[in-house]
């Protein structure tokens, strides 16, 4: 017999936070952050309550270390799914592609960031704000960009643009949520879905065309 025969390998710490917050992912997002509890996260995760608590401290950096983790996933996804040498509205096509793509390959992730993160206070809130924050200000940049391209000047006032990419993070998260909860509807069906409503709107403002009440 080896001298190593009978002993434990020692899994790498990098390896047993993964599959806390894998177990905690899926706990938050089906439970909600009260009803979870530390003891069915570590049983999840195949590791002692004590183990948890070493690693993660508490419940609510438990919580922190999720939203931090599955809100960096996303952002990171949709700029990894946009090319910077396509034209903008490509650009926007494929970040809401990756967007969506993401959050129906991760649902459990997406349930606590757009639902259980944002409903219980501070910290939580503060995070998840400014994982938004992040996209829309990456949304922001490709709107201004498809006004250059349409005039040769950024014809759409800064104002304007910054609602408009308020409007459509907004929309793009509430259609996320539908998606994952609506049998049959594809990651692509959805983005094609935001982006044919979004982009029916940009094209009129880039030709001039607003919008007004009492027409």
């Amino acid at each position: 017999m080896g001298a190593g025969a009978g002993k434990t390998r020692r899994m790498p710490r990098a390896v047993r936070e993964r599959q806390m917050l894998d177990a905690a992912v899926r706990t938050f997002a089906r439970l909600g952050y009260r009803a979870a509890s530390m003891d069915g996260i570590a049983e999840l995760a195949g590791v002692s309550k004590p183990l948890v608590y070493l690693y993660l401290h508490s419940k609510e950096d438990l919580f922190t270390a999720v939203i931090r983790r599955e809100a960096r996933a996303l952002v990171d996804a949709v700029r990894a799914g946009v090319e910077p040498s396509l034209p903008a509205d490509a650009q926007l096509w494929a970040g809401l592609r990756a967007f969506f793509t993401h959050t129906a390959e991760h649902p459990d992730g997406w349930a606590v960031l757009h639902h259980q993160a944002r409903t219980h206070g501070e910290p939580f809130a503060a995070e998840v704000a400014a994982m938004r924050e992040e996209i829309v200000a990456f949304v922001t940049a490709l709107i201004g960009a498809a006004a250059r391209e349409a005039h040769g000047t950024p014809d759409l006032p800064a104002r304007d643009v910054a609602g408009l990419a308020q409007a459509l993070v907004g929309a793009a998260e509430s259609l996320a949520g539908w998606a994952n909860e609506t049998e049959g509807v594809s990651a692509k069906e959805a983005a094609a879905t935001l982006m044919n409503f979004a982009w029916a709107g940009l094209g009129n403002l880039m030709r001039g065309e607003r919008w007004a009440a009492g027409r």
